[in-house]
């Protein structure tokens, strides 16, 4: 049970930011970065894109590739 104290300022918060471990998304039916079937990167070659000439073609890809951000793609 939360306390009242605590879920009165959840509730009044204008951003509320949740950490979550390794397999929340899986089981939550959001697509993770790395599975072979649904990943979001399952269409792209994690050594082709580490390459200059990757990066000189799609430096926004290479990028989202390196920061986890494959939302920016």
């Amino acid at each position: 049970m939360i306390p009242s104290a605590q879920l009165a300022a959840l509730r009044n918060a204008r951003h509320l930011v949740v950490f979550t471990g390794a397999g929340v998304s899986a089981e939550s039916g959001i697509p993770t970065f790395r599975d072979s079937l649904t990943g979001l990167w399952q269409r792209f070659d994690a050594a082709t894109l580490a390459t200059p000439e990757a990066y000189e073609q799609d430096p926004a890809l290479v990028w989202a590739g390196t920061n986890g951000d494959a939302c920016r793609c």
